[in-house]
């Protein structure tokens, strides 16, 4: 068995993403959050939301890092649903190694899902640049439609 994870990590994928060290696909961001695509999708426009505080995850995060989390989540499923005809949108968020967390900063999966589809397995080929534009292209059109 594995030792916990007790402290953050500043070399982290995502806390790298944050710092503009690795380029992302953004299709939202505000002053607490920011959400981009996932490189390894699980299904078409499957995208993360992350906050910009640092917190390993949910259980250890800050209450006030949860209330704009989770709005921008709100958002970005019901964005991501419309873009992608979905008829569904499964959010997860992971605890943990045991829990199947891989990247230890607080982030949460928005997917979109399909009637008799199942999803791909997670961290299983990387999808195509173009692709992964083209769907956060459609994600922020929605946002832009939602906001008007």
């Amino acid at each position: 068995m594995s030792e916990p994870m007790n402290t953050y990590q500043t070399d982290n994928i995502f806390a790298k993403i944050l710092r503009g060290e690795i380029a992302c696909e953004k299709v939202f961001e505000d002053k607490d959050t920011i959400a981009f695509m996932d490189i390894m999708p699980q299904s078409e426009g499957h995208l993360l939301v992350v906050p910009k505080q640092a917190s390993l995850g949910l259980l250890d995060a800050e209450q006030v890092v949860i209330g704009p989390l989770f709005t921008t989540v709100q958002k970005l499923a019901k964005a991501a649903k419309i873009a992608f005809y979905a008829d569904g949108i499964t959010i997860m968020q992971f605890n943990g190694a045991s829990a199947g967390q891989t990247v230890f900063h607080l982030h949460v999966h928005i997917i979109p899902r399909y009637d008799n589809v199942p999803l791909r397995a997670h961290g299983t080929g990387t999808e195509k640049a173009t692709t992964i534009k083209l769907n956060a292209e459609k994600i922020k059109n929605v946002l832009n439609e939602m906001a008007e």
